[in-house]
C-alpha cells in the first residue's frame, strides 16, 4: 500500500489566484483543497486533516494574519505560508504569533513555492 498524499489547503478569495496555485502544484504529489475564505478554510480544517496550509493575507473578513493566528490558537502544528503582495507591511511579531513558517511573495514565483512547500513539509 503506498504513503498517502501529503494534504495542502490553500487559501484564497480570489477563484483565478486558487487556480493558478492549483496548476502550480499539480504535478507535485499532493492532495489540494481549496477555501474561498478564512471560514470555509475552518470549516474544511473541522473536516479534514491537512499538512500544510498557504493563505493569502488580504481577503474580505478574516485576514490571513487572523485565520492563521487561530489555527495556532486551535493547536495545530501544520507548516503555515502566508502569501502577500505586501511583505513589507507585517510585523515579525504578527508573523510569529500566527506560526507562520514563511511569508511568500504575490506574484510568487513557482520555483520558490514549490521548494517553500517541499521544505516545510520535510520539517
Amino acid at each position: 500500500m503506498s504513503e498517502p498524499l501529503p494534504v495542502v489547503l490553500l487559501v484564497d478569495d480570489e477563484k483565478h489566484i486558487l487556480s493558478a496555485l492549483s496548476r502550480s502544484l499539480r504535478r507535485e504529489g499532493y492532495e489540494i483543497l481549496t477555501a474561498g475564505s478564512a471560514d470555509e478554510a475552518l470549516q474544511l480544517l473541522s473536516e479534514r486533516q491537512v499538512d500544510l496550509i498557504v493563505s493569502d493575507q488580504k481577503m474580505p473578513g478574516t485576514h490571513g494574519i487572523a485565520f492563521l493566528t487561530e489555527v495556532e490558537r486551535g493547536g495545530s502544528r501544520v507548516p503555515r505560508i502566508l502569501l502577500t503582495g505586501w511583505p513589507e507591511e507585517i510585523p515579525q511579531p504578527e508573523i510569529a504569533r500566527a506560526g507562520i513558517t514563511a511569508l511568500l511573495p504575490k506574484p510568487w514565483d513557482d520555483a520558490e513555492l514549490k521548494s517553500t512547500l517541499r521544505s516545510c513539509l520535510a520539517r
